[in-house]
């Protein structure tokens, strides 16, 4: 049964996750906004703010048009958490979730034909990025076996840790994606990328595991097409305007960040917001990767556990921290591993949660 990934967007549930409410008041100046320029309880009507750019703890986001949350998730080198979430509701009315994950609110909603009045489809928006200069050097093949983390081996096994969080998205419908142009990671074609991208999917819609768990999750998903479009993710790891396109592609990031996922859902009351599209970037300007990590694999991050990962974002999971370093949705990415392909309990619990 194929599992839907859930865009990592969250809505705020309770005042501890909000930012402090604003006013009417709107003096926003020239460059990229704080939460403290459009606090939450903002106008993005009345601050004629939709299209800047905000700005929290090493992310960022483009302000979406009303009825709309825009979420941003990086997988780092570090294991630090970067991304939060930015909604605008129907009237206009900004609220924030700084937080990783949130109470759940109800998945009883339904899918509606996406109708996006102006989709970016400006010059700039196709084939904005250049390619890394290492998307197309073959994977390394530097001595040097790989070595568990040691963070890892003193947590619980991925089947005895059943922590895990969700954020406000769903998708009600099927997640259908697209390969966009340009430089692969691990120097695959499009063609094997896209079989990479669809193999890291079908782990989160499957509910790929080890510990017994059967597949109930109803999520789905469907590969479209290559595109000329990119992910509408910019160098800065910025959430651009978006194009209704969920696209998957490789290009430069910030230089801690392996992959961003950012998504954009429709604002629903009261139930699990809908999910509208969701992008993927790989970093291939920082960091290599490989499809086929080995014994002597080095320094390479392995592309069909990024993607699980990223994929689990897609699909509305959130991070776990620190001591949940065996669950594929650990906020750190491992080199030279492919145990993230492998959902863990808590990352199967939380697809359970949401479909």
């Amino acid at each position: 049964m194929a599992v839907t990934l859930t865009a990592s967007l969250s809505v705020v549930a309770s005042n501890t996750n909000l930012a402090t409410a604003g006013t009417e008041v709107c003096d926003l100046g020239e460059g990229a906004l704080t939460i403290s320029d459009l606090p939450a309880g903002s106008s993005v009507i009345s601050c004629d703010a939709v299209g800047r750019v905000v700005t929290h703890d090493g992310a960022s986001v483009a302000v979406p048009e009303p009825g709309t949350a825009v979420s941003v998730e990086a997988v780092t080198a570090d294991g630090e958490a970067h991304g939060f979430t930015l909604q605008v509701a129907p009237d206009g009315k900004v609220s924030y979730n700084l937080t990783e994950g949130t109470a759940d609110t109800s998945t009883a909603g339904s899918d509606i034909p996406d109708s996006l009045a102006h989709p970016a489809t400006t010059p700039e928006d196709l084939s904005q990025e250049l390619d890394s200069t290492n998307a197309d050097a073959p994977d390394a093949d530097a001595e040097g076996a790989e070595v568990a983390d040691a963070e890892a081996l003193g947590s619980p096994g991925a089947c005895s840790d059943g922590a895990y969080s969700t954020n406000d998205v769903k998708e009600y419908g099927t997640y259908n994606w697209y390969i966009g142009d340009g430089g692969m990671p691990g120097a695959l074609s499009r063609n094997d990328a896209k079989w990479a991208f669809a193999d890291a999917i079908n782990n989160i819609t499957d509910s790929y595991n080890n510990c017994g768990y059967g597949d109930s999750v109803g999520a789905k998903a469907n590969f479209l097409a290559e595109t000329t479009y990119e992910a509408d993710i910019n160098s800065s790891s910025q959430c651009t305007d978006r194009d209704e396109r969920s696209t998957w592609d490789a290009g430069d990031l910030k230089g801690t960040h392996v992959a961003v996922a950012c998504t954009w859902s429709w604002v629903y009351p009261g139930v699990k917001n809908d999910l509208r599209e969701a992008d993927v970037r790989f970093n291939t300007r920082d960091h290599d990767f490989t499809n086929k990590p080995t014994s002597k694999c080095s320094n390479l991050y392995d592309i069909r556990s990024v993607g699980t990962h990223e994929a689990g974002h897609v699909f509305g999971l959130g991070h776990v921290g620190s001591g949940h370093d065996n669950l594929t949705m650990y906020t750190h990415s491992f080199k030279c591993t492919t145990k993230a392909r492998t959902l863990g309990k808590g990352d199967v619990l939380a697809l359970r949660s949401v479909y």
